[in-house]
């Protein structure tokens, strides 16, 4: 066993059967369209969950699809993060979408890769809205450029911070905070809540 972390692309495909419903959503999933194969990159089952590693060209066609599909019906986009993996070479920033089917109970989770040197990757928002802060997060945070959102701006950070601060290259400490006009009186100065 070694201490080193895996890069993620260098995990394979989880042979089939998957178990549970992850069969079912395979299947449904390869009948309606015609070009999953070219779309997802590997399937993963691991601690009772399916990651399908997407292609970023083909996001969005796939997304619209296991929201529409009634066989599929992955109509919530319950979350949507950033990761960033430096040691993955050409795939250093990850996208993660958790998805929910309410209609059939299901839950899978989509990741997207791109590299450090073209961090674009296909908005969602158009299919799932929920996306539209939590683009904006990722975005502010590990710098994923989202084409096609309809306002992507820092939702967190200010306007003119330089960098992404979740990134494992981003410098830790040293970094005086800005208050804007903004005073923060002492602990004992403190309204009290009681």
């Amino acid at each position: 066993m070694t201490d080193q972390p895996v890069a993620p692309a260098t995990l394979s495909s989880t042979p089939r059967p998957y178990g549970g419903y992850f069969d079912e959503v395979a299947d449904a999933l390869a009948q309606a369209y015609p070009d999953v194969s070219q779309a997802i990159e590997r399937s993963i089952v691991d601690r009772g969950e399916l990651t399908l590693h997407v292609r970023r060209e083909k996001l969005r066609d796939l997304a619209q699809q296991l929201r529409d599909d009634q066989d599929l019906r992955f109509e919530l986009l319950s979350s949507l993060s950033g990761v960033h993996y430096p040691m993955d070479a050409g795939r250093e920033l990850h996208v993660v979408y958790e998805l929910t089917s309410m209609t059939h109970n299901r839950r899978i989770r989509l990741e997207v890769a791109a590299p450090d040197d073209d961090p674009h990757v296909p908005s969602v928002v158009a299919v799932w809205p929920t996306a539209d802060f939590q683009e904006r997060e990722t975005w502010d945070m590990f710098g994923v450029i989202f084409d096609g959102h309809p306002a992507l701006t820092r939702i967190m950070m200010p306007d003119d911070w330089p960098g992404h601060p979740q990134r494992k290259d981003y410098p830790l400490g040293g970094i005086p905070v800005e208050y804007k006009g903004a005073t923060i009186p002492p602990p004992d100065e403190r309204r009290q809540y009681a």
